[in-house]
């Protein structure tokens, strides 16, 4: 009899050295709340708010969070809130909209085809487009960036003039460069010897734009007026970016399109009857344009 109770009380050590499969890892009330269960809240979050999680203390707090969700709704159970027949509503539409979210995500999970990409590619060519060059800005009293150090205002008509003087040194011979690091009056890229980088279309005022996109590539430009004054731009190369550059881009672009069209698709297949007498008629379709 000794020999089976060892036995017994050896079993039993070594199955509470087993950790469960399931284990609570909270409780709120009555109501547990197991590892899985905990790790599915988890699961359902997005990438950033999952990394979050990586601090102990982030996870204890969404798990506070969570008691306190938890808490409140044992509570509006207890005042029989659940039995409301709006409130039961509100919870119907609710978990309605969490399904079609999903049924929407799966409709557009699957990327567009490479034909359709290659088309929008084409189509929107001009978006991809991006420029190189630098400038030199000569600001006129209101110009929108502030005077430099020691330089006094003067008027746009001797803005121009300046401006005028300057690209006659460059066609001359004189180094961009090395101008726009004494002359212009954007000292950010004046430091770098007037260097924007690249830029996209649309990125600049709209003169400066325009003209960027326009002018021959290694030709001074005339000088450009705009809100901060008056631009000589020297485009060094432009272009538009390779197709593989902006896959991404397309493919987000294209999502929103492939998800109206296939929740028109399911549209199409799916039976829905309206009581006219109480929604109304329907509106007349408005007829498409004249080509």
């Amino acid at each position: 009899m000794k020999t089976i109770l060892l036995v017994l009380m050896a079993a039993a050590a070594a199955w509470a050295q087993v950790p469960a499969a399931d284990p609570v890892v909270m409780t709120v009330g009555n109501e547990k709340i197991t590892k899985s269960t905990f790790d599915a809240i988890i699961e359902s979050l997005n990438d950033q708010q999952k990394a979050s999680l990586a601090d102990p203390a982030a996870k204890r707090n969404l798990a506070e969070q969570i008691g306190e969700l938890k808490m409140m709704a044992q509570e509006a159970r207890v005042l029989r809130l659940d039995q409301s027949t709006a409130l039961q509503t509100k919870i119907v539409l609710q978990a309605e909209t969490v399904l079609a979210q999903a049924a929407y995500a799966e409709m557009v999970k699957a990327p567009p085809s490479d034909a359709d990409m290659q088309a929008y590619y084409k189509a929107h060519e001009s978006e991809w487009t991006e420029a190189k060059g630098r400038h030199i800005l000569l600001r006129f009293e209101g110009s929108r960036v502030p005077p430099r150090d020691g330089k006094t205002e003067i008027s746009e008509e001797k803005a121009l003039e300046n401006a005028t003087a300057i690209r006659m040194k460059l066609l001359a011979g004189a180094s961009f460069a090395e101008l726009a690091k004494t002359e212009s009056d954007d000292q950010g890229s004046g430091e770098n010897g007037g260097d924007l980088g690249s830029f996209a279309k649309g990125a600049m005022v709209e003169e400066f734009d325009a003209a960027a996109f326009t002018i021959p590539v290694g030709v001074v430009s005339e000088p450009i007026k705009s809100a901060f004054g008056y631009h000589l731009i020297l485009i060094e190369s432009r272009g538009a970016k390779k197709f593989d550059e902006v896959r991404g881009d397309i493919e987000n672009a294209l999502k929103p399109e492939l998800g109206a069209k296939a929740v028109e698709t399911l549209k199409a297949k799916t039976t829905m009857t309206f009581d006219e007498g109480y929604f109304g008629k329907a509106p007349a379709p408005t007829p498409a344009p004249l080509q």
